[in-house]
């Protein structure tokens, strides 16, 4: 079965933590144990070249993020963090130019920027096609829309690669609100949405605000997805999603990333709780309820975010690497879905939703 995760920040972790993507979780993790610092920062590292391809993670949304001097996490280099347009657009640039690279040092990873591309990818794990010839397909996101400088200059971004761009993150960008702040699309956000309408451009809403999803839905005729978040109703939080934002989701036939971390699955699960306090039959109940909200499997997906600020310690208890994603699956199973909505939910939903931003 083929696994799509939307949302992983591959670039960001390679740069600013020095994390090799071409090498095993195992090994990053071996190497990181002489590094407590790291350690403390990331968690245990869930995301290596051989676990995609253990666990048929044919597509990933890798990001571009960029982080804001404001609101560095935890072991982050503050002095790495952009305090003005131009910087946040050089750590983008930067980010952009990795993935291209990665792309061309390693036959295991192709750009996913046409829809020629995402068919030679998706050929490479057709059951008679050779095993050590399968791709890792690299679709490229944009966390926080701080590194695009003008909206005009979505176009430039689009040329290169970027074919969807979530607005915000956490405390906001000169575009909208993000979840951790009030506040509505800002007129720059409302022309930035123009702008990428021309580019029939993938619009995610995860950590944007509550006003500012609600807008962005109104006013985005293009496609629209949640990469990596939760049900707001099972674990209360600005970082989720309310019903009314699932709701306008689902009206405008959207997708919603689940994203497999324990303080968004548990209610008042917090790091260095017991990890198998939550386990992957939360993650499938949390679909569920977006299932029962849609009335199908249509508008659901994986969003993991691993080694997004957390780690396997932060995971449920069946989740060590990004292989382990299959087991998500067999718990859909187990709550009485049908083999076709399974393989809607791991990866149809995505890829229907992928193909129809790219050109």
């Amino acid at each position: 079965m083929l696994m799509v995760d939307a949302h992983e920040d591959i670039a960001y972790n390679i740069i600013a933590h020095g994390r090799d993507y071409t090498r095993s979780a195992q090994e990053t993790r071996q190497i990181e144990r002489d590094d407590p610092q790291a350690v403390a920062a990331m968690g245990d590292c869930m995301l290596g070249l051989p676990e995609w391809l253990a666990g048929r993670v044919g597509l990933v949304l890798a990001t571009i993020f960029a982080m804001p001097a404001r609101h560095t996490m935890s072991g982050a280099d503050e002095a790495a963090g952009y305090t003005t347009p131009q910087e946040a657009f050089a750590q983008g640039m930067q980010q952009l130019d990795l993935y291209y690279r990665l792309a061309d040092e390693n036959p295991h990873f192709a750009l996913v920027r046409t829809q020629r591309e995402l068919d030679g990818v998706l050929a490479t794990w057709k059951d008679d096609a050779p095993q050590d010839k399968r791709q890792v397909g690299l679709g490229i996101l944009m966390e926080g829309a701080d590194p695009i400088v003008r909206p005009q200059d979505v176009e430039r971004w689009y040329e290169r690669g970027l074919r969807a761009i979530g607005p915000a993150w956490l405390a906001g960008t000169r575009y909208a609100g993000g979840n951790s702040s009030a506040g509505p699309l800002t007129d720059e956000g409302v022309q930035l949405l123009r702008t990428m309408l021309e580019f029939n451009m993938i619009l995610d809403v995860s950590h944007l605000s509550d006003q500012a999803c609600l807008q962005a839905l109104d006013r985005y005729d293009g496609p629209v997805i949640a990469s990596h978040s939760n049900p707001r109703t099972l674990v209360p939080g600005d970082r989720q999603l309310s019903d009314d934002m699932i709701k306008a989701l689902l009206a405008r036939d959207g997708v919603i990333g689940i994203c497999p971390t324990n303080s968004m699955l548990r209610q008042g699960w917090r790091r260095g709780d017991p990890k198998d306090a939550v386990t992957v039959a939360d993650v499938a109940a949390a679909m569920d309820y977006v299932c029962q909200m849609a009335g199908d499997a249509q508008h659901v997906g994986m969003g993991t975010d691993f080694d997004g600020g957390f780690g396997a310690e932060s995971s449920p208890a069946e989740l060590d690497t990004v292989a382990d994603l299959a087991k998500v699956a067999d718990s859909l199973k187990a709550h009485g879905y049908a083999e076709a909505d399974v393989q809607a939910i791991t990866s149809g939903n995505w890829l229907r939703q992928v193909r129809r931003a790219l050109p």
